[in-house]
């Protein structure tokens, strides 16, 4: 992330780890609203035990919370368990409420990067053992929200089926990105499956971008300018 004239600071709630770039100080309020959608999560999942393990999607509850909601519609639409999309639906439910505030914010969750406002952002790509690993960036325009959310195959602690480096997703919808990013790497075995996975990608509604690194091949879809992590080339 290249958060030029913002301030940043670390907000964590036992797992949840989010690195909150605002105008001015908001980390109290981020605390408090980490606080209450984590609360929310984790009442649902106590009544509804099967929710937080599956791995496939499951039928939406109308009288679940919106943020319940949020994940339960993004895993319908890529075809994974509802928490693949919890920490891109937690950074931008937080992000919407600090958003009175300051015009301008950026939150990482995991990997998984939310956006909101006009200035123009370097997204660093971290690829476990690639070539391409912090020596790639995607150059992204919120012009309002946009979220950029990655899932590896290879690297971190998040369940992956795949054997990507990096999958990347983009949308205006977190939850969304961040689910289709792990169904994306989900679809990854070698370098091979980088055409098919990325045409299906391309057929989520709502996902503007995808980017499959595997080892020294890499592919991309969409609306995605890629740009030196160093440089402006």
């Amino acid at each position: 992330m290249q958060p030029q004239g913002l301030l940043g600071y670390q907000v964590q709630i036992e797992e949840s780890d989010l690195m909150v770039f605002t105008t001015c100080d908001l980390r109290h309020l981020a605390h408090n609203w980490l606080y209450h959608y984590r609360s929310q999560i984790k009442s649902y999942a106590e009544q509804h035990p099967a929710w937080l393990s599956a791995l496939h999607p499951l039928p939406l509850d109308k009288a679940a919370p919106s943020i319940v909601q949020a994940m339960g519609k993004a895993a319908l639409a890529t075809g994974v368990g509802p928490m693949a999309a919890v920490a891109g639906a937690i950074a931008q439910a937080v992000g919407r409420h600090l958003a009175a505030h300051s015009s301008e914010i950026m939150i990482e969750n995991g990997g998984d990067i939310y956006l909101r406002g006009q200035a123009p952002r370097k997204v660093l790509i971290r690829a476990g053992q690639s070539p391409y690993s912090g020596q790639l960036a995607i150059r992204v325009y919120p012009a309002g929200e946009l979220a950029v959310c990655t899932s590896a195959g290879t690297s971190g602690h998040a369940i992956s089926f795949g054997r990507a480096d990096a999958a990347v997703a983009i949308s205006p919808d977190a939850a969304l990105a961040d689910a289709a990013a792990t169904a994306l790497g989900n679809r990854v075995q070698t370098a091979a499956d980088i055409p098919a996975a990325l045409e299906w990608a391309g057929h989520i509604p709502g996902i503007s971008g995808c980017l499959l690194i595997v080892g020294d091949r890499l592919g991309a879809w969409g609306d995605m300018e890629l740009v030196d992590a160093k440089g402006d080339q």
